[in-house]
């Protein structure tokens, strides 16, 4: 089973948290046990699981990425948006989460984020269900 989820952006970086659509993706599927494989197919955004309790994580983790990669610097690629490709690879473009009793088996605190840096847009990810 494969799902799209459109997801959109408000500002050139943005962390959207996914885990429930993920979530109802799996729900629907009806699979018990399997893997969930979340996959976003752009070069200027990406997909990652960290916590989801705490908003301040995304913000340390967003100002993080920005002081290791500045928007504006000594980049040759000619479109103007080299960080937000050098950001995409770093962050990684998929996510694999097991399936149990036909629950995703995230740690306690984890969520699955969107991961926008070339934003605002609208984008794809895709969700790919097997069981297993």
């Amino acid at each position: 089973m494969i799902k799209y989820l459109e997801i959109y952006t408000e500002r050139r970086t943005h962390f959207v948290d996914i885990t429930d659509e993920v979530k109802e993706v799996v729900s629907r599927s009806g699979v018990d046990e399997g893997i969930c494989y979340v996959y976003v197919p752009h070069t200027t955004a990406g997909v990652f699981i960290n916590e989801n309790a705490d908003p301040d994580v995304r913000i340390d983790i967003e100002n993080t990425l920005e002081k290791l990669i500045p928007w504006v610097s000594n980049y040759r690629h000619v479109e103007g948006n080299a960080a937000a490709h050098i950001k995409s690879v770093i962050v990684g473009s998929s996510v694999s989460i097991p399936i149990s009793k036909g629950k995703l088996l995230l740690g306690t605190w984890q969520g699955i984020f969107f991961a926008e840096f070339d934003g605002p847009r609208t984008r794809k990810v895709i969700v790919k269900i097997i069981e297993g």
